[in-house]
């Protein structure tokens, strides 16, 4: 799995691209450990558009990136769910722990979730 990241204001939208899935849930989890330790990280979108599947290994990635997210009052969600994975939130009830928006610009627009960024 390939993850790249890009920065607007205090929040950082992540992009992983491939499965979420036992081997590349460690590149996921590599990618925002570090994000959800900086104060500065004021929330993290995490765009799932190149993402076709996820595991219950990936999902773990996600339930403690929100718990550390939480701990510190930022904020974090997913967009761009593709169809499986978006099932999957669905069953699991991930849609529930993760705010999900359709794209990531939803995400960065919505003032309840992302205030200060309007004009993203």
């Amino acid at each position: 799995m390939d993850v790249t990241s890009r920065t607007f204001g205090n929040v950082v939208v992540v992009a992983p691209a491939g499965r979420a899935d036992l081997a590349g849930s460690a590149a996921l989890e590599s990618a925002l450990a570090p994000l959800w330790e900086r104060a500065e990280v004021g929330g993290l979108v995490l765009d799932f558009a190149a993402v076709p599947y996820i595991s219950s290994v990936g999902l773990r990635v996600l339930m403690i990136a929100a718990k550390h997210m939480r701990a510190r009052r930022a904020r974090i969600a997913v967009a761009g769910l593709q169809p499986v994975a978006a099932e999957i939130f669905a069953i699991s009830r991930f849609d529930k722990v993760l705010e999900v928006f359709p794209a990531v610009r939803d995400a960065l627009l919505d003032p309840a979730v992302f205030h200060g960024l309007q004009g993203t």
